[in-house]
Formats: structure tokens, C-alpha cells, sequence
């Protein structure tokens, strides 16, 4: 691989894709080297987005017609659910993977089918896929070829639950998260429910009891706990662009409180770039990380002895999208993590 890493983008004409263009752009180590978008191929990327024309780029092609892989060192998947898993088992095995869709997530394929509505279809590479959850993961997403990307809710719960459930501070199994995400999260595609007069001026629960991000979120909660462990989500649709918040209710072991967690917090994520723990009581908001690749975590008691109130919050689209896989991507190949992602955030 030669100094400049050269990078394709699958699925470029979407949200996620125009954060990675736009967080890339900053990195003069990297080059935009293939963008696809099926239905807008032949476009450039000024007419897809305008807010990014003044980005070098080539022009969106379709996947089909890159049939020269061997100048290209990282691809970044930002295609539909159930798309992936055929292109990456087509690519060539010299390429690092991210892909950002839910395709490599769950590590055990007949829970896949369960949730995603038919079998996996590449059950083989699915074996040497990483779980890429950063700050949790960095060892073993250094030496992988294919990295799942955590999908937008599970990030900050589990940045924020998993070193606790491995200090033996909280009760796995009495955990309760509720989180309110931007409208850009369903992605870019024309859908009623999301018209302005569909979404403004209200707030609503979906997918509740079923949405496809728990069996993520329980998978790697029982794996920080060393056996099953069940949780309730619940997703809320609210009328912003950006930004996920989530309130997380848990239950504390051996006399622990908010602060105890908040300490434990501090000491796993001293020197990490991207997770922020809050302390006197603050609590983060969804406008302190607009446009970043921050975490912010705080916790307050519950007036309940024994109990406690997390609050975490992240930028979907970078954090919980585009911005950890470009840090996934920075560990793959063993450069500076916060290469392209030193944005601070936007306010107001």
C-alpha cells in the first residue's frame, strides 16, 4: 500500500456516504478513488451533493462497472441491509473491508435470518468478521480484513454499559435503554412516514419490542457478561437531522451510584479521543456532538437505592456511522485514530 490510501465507497449517494466524503475530504492521506451509486451513476458528486462539490472526487459509478479492484486498498460498504454480504464475498482479498451496513453484525447467522428476513449468504466470511466497536475492539480490528461497523442505537449503550458489566457494577439483566434518534437515521430514500408533515411537531416509538438493533445490543452486553443477557429497547423518532440520545436505566451491584460508575467510565476511557465522561452531574446533549465523532457519557442516581440513570449521546451519522468507520479504518491499517475525524462539533 503506498502512502496515500486509496478508497472506494459503495452506496456514496446516501447519508452515510456523504460523511465519509465529507470527513475523508479532510485527511490529505486519503483518496477518493471509486464512488458508486447505482441510480445515480454517470452523475458527479456536486450534482448529488452539493454541499460537497468542491470535493476532488470521480464521478458515481455503478457497482457492476468497477472491474479494477487492484489500485484500491479500503472499501467502505454503505449499501442497504441484506446487499452487502454478496459484494463483499465478490471482492477481491487483498481489500480491507468496513462495512456499515447490518449484514456482518450478528455472529450467529439463524439469528441474522431471524431478524433480517432470510438466510445469510455469506456464512463462511461472516467467521472473520470483527465487531467494530472502536474503543472496545481495537486489538482485534487491527488485524482484520472485514470490520461490521455497529449500527447508530447500539454505540453509545454499549460504550457506556459494557465496561460496567465487566467490573461487576450493574446488573446485566435489568437493563432498559430508551433512545430518540434524527429522521436521518431511516437513510435517504423517499418513505411517507418521514415527509416533514409526517415527522415535525411530534415524537413517536417504533419498531417497538422488535427492532433490529436488539439482538445486536444483547449480543455484545452478553459477551462483556459471559452469558445471555436480555434488554429492553425502545427507539423514538424525533423531529431533528441529527443525533442519537439515549436514556439508559440499570440497576448497581455492591453498593455502587452514579459517581462509582462515572469513575469506572473515566479510568477505561483515559486517552481515548472520541468518549467523553461527564462528571457534577452533567449530562450530555445531542447539540454538544453534532457533526463529530464524540461519545458523551453521564449518569445521575435514580431515586431508587440501588439504581442509576445513564445518558449517552452521539452524531448517528459520524460516530454511529461514518466517523467509526473511518476510525476502524485508521486501525486497520495502523494510522493516527484520529486521522480525518479532528472536527469538532457544530453549535448551534
Amino acid at each position: 500500500m503506498s502512502e496515500t490510501v486509496k478508497v472506494a465507497i459503495l452506496g456514496a449517494s446516501g447519508y452515510t456516504g456523504a460523511e465519509l466524503i465529507r470527513l475523508l475530504d479532510t485527511d490529505p492521506g486519503v483518496e477518493l478513488a471509486v464512488l458508486t451509486a447505482d441510480r445515480r451513476a454517470g452523475q458527479s458528486l456536486g450534482a448529488v451533493f452539493p454541499h460537497l462539490a468542491g470535493v476532488k472526487a470521480p464521478p458515481l459509478v455503478a457497482i457492476d462497472d468497477v472491474t479494477d479492484w487492484s489500485g484500491i486498498d479500503v472499501v467502505f460498504c454503505a449499501l442497504p441491509h441484506a446487499t452487502t454480504q454478496p459484494v463483499i464475498a465478490g471482492l477481491p482479498d487483498h481489500l480491507k473491508v468496513v462495512d456499515l451496513s447490518a449484514d456482518f453484525r450478528l455472529h450467529d447467522v439463524d439469528v441474522y435470518a431471524d431478524w433480517y428476513g432470510g438466510p445469510h449468504q455469506a456464512p463462511d466470511l461472516q467467521k472473520t468478521a470483527v465487531y467494530g466497536l472502536t474503543e472496545l475492539a481495537r486489538d482485534a480490528i487491527a488485524r482484520a480484513r472485514l470490520v461490521a461497523n455497529p449500527g447508530c442505537y447500539p454505540t453509545g449503550p454499549l460504550l457506556a454499559l459494557m465496561p460496567l458489566i465487566e467490573s461487576g457494577l450493574i446488573e446485566p439483566g435489568d437493563i432498559i435503554i430508551d433512545a430518540k434518534s434524527g429522521v436521518s437515521g431511516a437513510g435517504r430514500s423517499a418513505k411517507e412516514g418521514l415527509l416533514h408533515g409526517e415527522v415535525s411537531e411530534g415524537i413517536h416509538a417504533y419498531s417497538v419490542a422488535a427492532h433490529r438493533h436488539s439482538p445486536e445490543i444483547e449480543q455484545e452486553l452478553s459477551r462483556a457478561a459471559g452469558h445471555a443477557v436480555p434488554t429492553t429497547f425502545t427507539p423514538h423518532l424525533v423531529p431533528m437531522n441529527r443525533g442519537i440520545l439515549s436514556t439508559i436505566y440499570v440497576r448497581t451491584h455492591a453498593n455502587a451510584d452514579a459517581a462509582t460508575l462515572l469513575s469506572a467510565l473515566t479510568v477505561r476511557y483515559k486517552g481515548e479521543p472520541f468518549v467523553r465522561v461527564l462528571h457534577g452531574g452533567a449530562l450530555p446533549h445531542t447539540r454538544h456532538v453534532r457533526g463529530s465523532n464524540l461519545c458523551l457519557i453521564g449518569a445521575v442516581d435514580d431515586r431508587r437505592p440501588g439504581h442509576a440513570i445513564l445518558v449517552t449521546a452521539i452524531d448517528n451519522l459520524v460516530k454511529g456511522a461514518a466517523g467509526q468507520a473511518i476510525q476502524n479504518m485508521n486501525v486497520m491499517l495502523g494510522r493516527p485514530e484520529t486521522a480525518g475525524l479532528a472536527l469538532q462539533p457544530v453549535f448551534p
